[in-house]
């Protein structure tokens, strides 16, 4: 029996063999983004869903719609060089190769593929390409909130809050008037996910205290709305349009604030400002919903509202 084992021509899978069966019978790369999107889209925004098409375009027309299993490290390279030749700059470049590898990572664990996802270690050059965001000086701070006071409409109230919180636009845009706290002690928004708003991390879910031109800009918003949305005007039901916000607020404040300040750039002067009052920089965190620096900073169930209160009222 082994003397006619030993004669008998028996295949075998060379490591080359090996990773052309493997590429040949992967999912598609289409497939792992629908894969991505049916376990990792619900409940997520229609921009998050955009974001994959979009980056799934990218690979597909530069590399093609293959196996997964089939590329390699030369072909991220490819890629790579491929998107900056189309004029994208680093950081988006990155954000294409964040959105592939979580996709093919998630079709790898799914589909019990044994595979080195190629995605995963591409050098991305530092060009220092990236768009930094100017913060608006207080002045033209001051000047812009005692504008939206005169004309008093809602795309100033959203304005107005923004200017003395330090929002993300989608956060204040997709506000329910159920968010807006206006009779205790200390006035507050309740930022949390909805269906129609996802948040963007798991930090930015808080309690952010109102003052100055904030409780101003959200007392007029409740006081004008007898639905769910203080701001129906970009918030529906199925989604908050925060990019249609954002292109009404930036055409009105051109004229009012330095060149490159843009409504993302309140959120900047929100640092600066507390900084100003020597707010203490997990304070600041904790006000704008950013991640803490520190593990430590993960634990327990972070500052009384009343202490974050105090800075507000000091900054403001």
């Amino acid at each position: 029996m082994g003397l006619r084992l030993e004669k008998l021509a028996i295949p075998t899978l060379t490591p080359d063999s090996k990773i052309a069966y493997l590429g040949q019978n992967a999912p598609l790369l289409s497939e792992a983004a629908d894969v991505y999107l049916r376990l990792k889209g619900v409940g997520r925004s229609k921009k998050f869903h955009q974001g994959v098409e979009r980056h799934l375009a990218y690979a597909v027309k530069a590399l093609g719609d293959r196996p997964i299993a089939s590329f390699t490290a030369q072909d991220a390279t490819n890629l790579r060089d491929w998107l900056l030749a189309k004029g994208l700059k680093v950081e988006s470049v990155k954000r294409c190769f964040a959105a592939l590898r979580a996709m093919i990572n998630l079709t790898i664990r799914e589909h019990g593929l044994i595979y080195k996802n190629p995605f995963s270690n591409t050098f991305m050059p530092n060009l220092n390409d990236r768009k930094r965001r100017k913060p608006i000086p207080l002045s033209d701070v001051r000047k812009v909130q005692s504008l939206c006071r005169s004309l008093d409409d809602d795309l100033r109230w959203l304005l107005a809050i923004l200017s003395d919180t330090g929002l993300r636009l989608a956060e204040a845009a997709g506000l329910s008037v159920g968010d807006i706290h206006l009779d205790g002690p200390i006035p507050y928004l309740n930022i949390q996910p909805h269906n129609w708003r996802p948040l963007k991390t798991r930090s930015s879910e808080r309690l952010v205290p109102l003052a100055g031109s904030a409780l101003w800009g959200a007392r007029r918003a409740v006081e004008n709305q007898s639905g769910q949305f203080a701001f129906p005007r970009y918030t529906t039901e199925e989604a908050c349009n925060a990019a249609s916000a954002s292109a009404a607020l930036n055409k009105w404040m051109k004229p009012h604030v330095p060149e490159g300040c843009v409504v993302h750039s309140f959120r900047h002067s929100m640092r600066d400002r507390l900084r100003a009052v020597e707010c203490p920089p997990d304070i600041t965190d904790s006000i704008g919903g950013w991640s803490g620096k520190t593990i430590g900073q993960g634990y327990g169930e972070g500052y009384p509202i009343d202490v974050l209160h105090k800075w507000m009222e000091l900054m403001v």
